[in-house]
């Protein structure tokens, strides 16, 4: 479902800027024979994921598309006897993380926790976050493989203690049957089935959870909301966007309409051409076009925006025109009002408050200047 700049107003709770953890003081007692339900953790936009918290410290997390359950269980706390089927528990401090995810490192950089990640399914070069990059350059982090072919006896030798992967391990689900034979467990993240940016770095509360920092997640994760707040007060500037790129062969790449980046472009104060894209049968937050179509619904954008990731930066009108002649006859390109990505963009989960005010920017100012992910195409 499209969610307007006044839905979206609406909707916005007042305990996204609380604290409002599930962290208990208590201590577990000696031994435990159950789980003792407190209270579930309050979670303001997050889809993907349920935190349910119990007396003693414990935090159960479950994914329920895929019906996975984690108990975090606190450092000293008793081993309980009697668990769900298919509960797996991680007992805190979780470390030696190989983390393959790559959305996933920006929010433990944000709770300073480099530290508990030990293997990386992304090589240094691949990175475009300083401080990940740094780690494996410094040997903090060690390469360990991709997803789909991960290097087993480096991450057994690390002792590694959980893998964080995202959905794309469902293509190779060998994969994930053998680390779980090792008797490391492994989570399916799916922050990217979110649909609104709050809500995929809402998965910041995840990892919080996990590494024990609750307090330090809601904190951070209040700022950026307050960082939004004010634009979403402002009415719409009227100005339409297209987000997209061009394939090599020769289709254009939208995002759908329920899809988090157009929600930015409408946070923002724009109107995404591409709203009334929908879901089309598939969990996919993309859709690829014939040109025609892309043609016939963006050719009077009022901007556009290239999307680096796949297909790289774009800096220059003619490289723009290169990949599709067509591009030329659009208002946006005869007008100069065409802008790209920055290709760190999707790998800074958290700076999304970042991306929306450069939106924002971009459709309010001449000129704007001092932009984070977005570069003008000249």
């Amino acid at each position: 479902m499209k969610l307007t700049r006044q839905q979206f107003l609406r909707a916005l709770p007042v305990s996204a800027l609380l604290l409002a953890g599930c962290s208990s003081t208590e201590t577990a007692p000696a031994n435990t024979e159950k789980l003792v339900f407190d209270h579930a953790y309050p979670l303001d936009y997050a889809q993907q994921f349920t935190a349910d918290c119990y007396e003693g410290g414990y935090t159960m997390l479950t994914i329920p598309e895929d019906g996975a359950k984690f108990l975090v269980v606190p450092e000293d706390a008793a081993e309980v006897d009697e668990l769900p089927e298919g509960v797996t528990v991680l007992r805190q401090p979780v470390e030696n993380i190989y983390l393959v995810s790559t959305s996933v490192m920006d929010l433990f950089i944000a709770l300073d926790g480099l530290d508990s990640i030990s293997l990386s399914g992304t090589r240094a070069d691949g990175w475009y976050l300083e401080e990940a990059r740094a780690a494996m350059e410094a040997g903090s982090i060690a390469y360990a493989g991709k997803y789909s072919a991960p290097d087993y006896e480096k991450i057994l030798a690390a002792n590694c203690g959980l893998a964080i992967e995202n959905t794309m391990i469902y293509h190779t689900p060998e994969v994930k049957e053998q680390l779980e034979q090792f008797d490391i467990p492994v989570i399916v993240e799916r922050s990217s089935y979110e649909s609104s940016p709050l809500a995929r770095m809402e998965w910041l509360k995840f990892w919080g959870i996990l590494l024990g920092r609750e307090e330090q997640a809601e904190r951070v994760f209040a700022r950026q909301v307050e960082r939004v707040s004010p634009l979403l007060e402002q009415p719409s500037t009227g100005k339409s966007c297209a987000f997209f790129s061009i394939t090599g062969n020769n289709l254009a790449n939208v995002r759908k309409g329920g899809d988090y980046v157009a929600q930015m472009i409408e946070m923002a104060g724009g109107d995404y051409v591409f709203a009334d894209l929908t879901d089309s049968g598939n969990n996919l937050s993309t859709m690829n076009l014939p040109l025609e179509d892309f043609y016939a619904g963006a050719k009077d954008a009022d901007y556009l925006i290239y999307n680096s990731t796949i297909e790289g930066v774009v800096h220059t009108t003619d490289e723009l025109i290169a990949k599709c002649s067509l591009l030329a006859e659009f208002k946006a390109v005869q007008n100069g009002s065409v802008w790209c990505t920055t290709q760190s963009f999707f790998q800074q989960s958290m700076e999304l408050a970042d991306f929306v005010l450069d939106l924002h920017a971009v459709f309010t100012e001449e000129n704007p200047t001092g932009l984070q992910f977005l570069i003008k195409v000249e």
